[in-house]
């Protein structure tokens, strides 16, 4: 079996993961604006809910200002970022999907010794490697292709 090909991709500021993030703000402004609504005593309730959601607001704004734009590199072993804010390149990260919207993908980054890192791509990005890219991250790691090749290497030849 081949491993999965060596592949650069830019990550940056996401249209797709922007539309997400505001479709789902917004269903959560209505209801919240609902339930205001509704019941008609004002309180300390409604004036939490209606700060917690200006302030989910605020900070998703500020989240999608910050991203920055960098390079996600697979060289067939280990994955690196490097270009962005505290992207220090190392090789040995590990990457895993979180949402994978065919066309646009959340993907989270783990770096020894750092926290994981939350990463939007989409495929109008760089179309042309788009299908490496998903091949890359849906592979297996080396790791466990290598122990099964070995079992298979050393099972007696009456084992299935």
């Amino acid at each position: 079996m081949h491993g999965a090909p060596s592949v650069t991709y830019p990550v940056g500021r996401s249209r797709g993961a922007t539309r997400i993030l505001v479709v789902l703000w917004a269903l959560g402004a209505l209801c919240a604006g609902a339930s205001c609504y509704l019941f008609d005593s004002v309180g300390w309730r409604h004036v939490l809910l209606v700060a917690s959601v200006l302030f989910a607001g605020i900070a998703a704004g500020f989240g999608l200002r910050h991203d920055a734009a960098g390079v996600l590199h697979f060289d067939g072993l280990c994955w690196s970022l490097t270009g962005g804010p505290g992207s220090g390149g190392t090789q040995d990260a590990r990457v895993s999907v979180a949402l994978d919207f065919q066309s646009l993908m959340l993907l989270y980054l783990s770096e020894p010794g750092r926290g994981r890192r939350w990463i939007w791509i989409e495929q109008r990005a760089m179309p042309e490697r788009w299908r490496d890219l998903r091949r890359a991250v849906y592979s297996r790691p080396p790791a466990a292709a290598s122990a099964a090749d070995t079992w298979r290497t050393t099972a007696p030849a009456d084992a299935p």
